[in-house]
């Protein structure tokens, strides 16, 4: 089963686990050569797949709706933020894209192509057209990664993070499709291609399409609209570069969790921002503290939290690893000023 943000040792928000932050605790044993670690948990998935179909029709969806802070039989737990994200729901099509990469042949679109298609078929039925800007919108209601917006969940629409994830999931759901020898789903290719671009202010994105439009503090989420993902169609690098500048000058990093430094730091690699990257993981913030016994401590309540360890060993991955178009050098995120010298093995190129 994914774990809760303190493993076992603690027993943090009730003892249950949060699978938008799974991504957090697992992605990295596959991009760290241990892809059999991240695969323990997707039988779980697969367990509670009928519970997550049937948590989509109870709310008029297709497919199957993961939900967000969860125990062992994938039941929603009552929460006034749990029912309104959204981002865990492309998270199973990630992990299953980086089993596929780790294992021979097509043996992952074999195991995992059920768990991609629900999840995209989802993802397709959320998406809503709004005929007033002739695009396939995302929201309301709706709270974003960015959990700061959660008392406007009723009027909150198209967070940039969630647009790029959304086209990014629904693209590599319609390749596995192909690569098991099905024809595209329409609708998939319809929503990708209508899907709404995120919010462009002075040059750079905002978090959210509506007033306020970005709060400078929690997670900087639309970073990870480029950095966590690669390059899609919604997005424009030069227009992230200067979102990167923005939350650089004005972020509240004391607002800020173990997992965001990270966040900040695959961004800057793929702008080819090696030194920024890595200031970025050395970030001089309360949250990002790591204790002699290795936990990443967050507050007295809270002295260990996997996240920010996960989130650490996946950016150091990709960094060293490289990515999908990263240039063609050693320790592509790193800097290129010829005063690092980077050995490694074992590491596997992110997407």
């Amino acid at each position: 089963m994914p774990p809760q943000e303190t493993g076992l040792a603690q027993n943090s928000w009730f003892g249950k686990f949060h699978l938008e932050m799974h991504w957090w605790h697992a992605a990295h044993f596959a991009l760290w050569g241990r892809p059999e670690l991240l695969e323990r948990s997707m039988g779980w998935y697969e367990k509670i797949l009928p519970a997550a179909r049937a948590l989509a029709r109870r709310n008029g969806y297709a497919g199957a709706r993961w939900p967000k802070m969860v125990g062992p039989d994938g039941a929603d737990s009552p929460s006034a933020i749990g029912g309104f994200l959204i981002w865990q729901q492309p998270h199973p099509i990630y992990f299953a894209e980086l089993l596929r990469r780790a294992q021979p042949g097509e043996v992952a679109v074999r195991k995992y192509g059920e768990l991609v298609a629900a999840s995209a078929e989802f993802m397709a039925s959320y998406a809503v057209w709004d005929d007033a800007t002739k695009r396939f919108v995302l929201g309301p209601p709706l709270i974003p990664a960015q959990e700061s917006y959660g008392p406007l969940r009723d009027r909150v629409m198209n967070p940039t993070y969630e647009l790029a994830y959304w086209h990014w999931g629904l693209q590599t759901a319609q390749a596995w499709r192909a690569r098991a020898g099905l024809p595209h789903e329409r609708r998939w290719d319809e929503v990708c291609r209508g899907l709404a671009k995120p919010r462009v202010f002075e040059g750079r994105y905002d978090a959210i399409a509506v007033d306020p439009y970005t709060l400078k503090k929690d997670h900087p989420s639309m970073l990870q609209a480029y950095g966590f993902l690669p390059l899609t169609a919604v997005i424009e690098p030069t227009l992230m570069r200067a979102t990167f500048e923005f939350v650089q000058r004005q972020w509240d990093w004391k607002s800020t969790w173990g997992w965001d430094y990270p966040v900040l730091a695959m961004t800057a690699a793929r702008l080819g921002r090696g030194e920024d990257a890595v200031n970025a993981l050395l970030l001089d913030t309360p949250k990002n503290r790591f204790l002699p016994n290795g936990h990443n401590y967050q507050r007295p309540n809270l002295p260990l939290y996997l996240p920010g360890n996960g989130g650490l060993l996946a950016a150091i991955a990709m960094m060293t690893g490289g990515w999908d178009g990263a240039p063609d050098k050693a320790a592509p995120g790193f800097p290129d000023n010829g005063q690092w010298s980077v050995r490694w093995e074992g590491l596997n190129r992110m997407p």
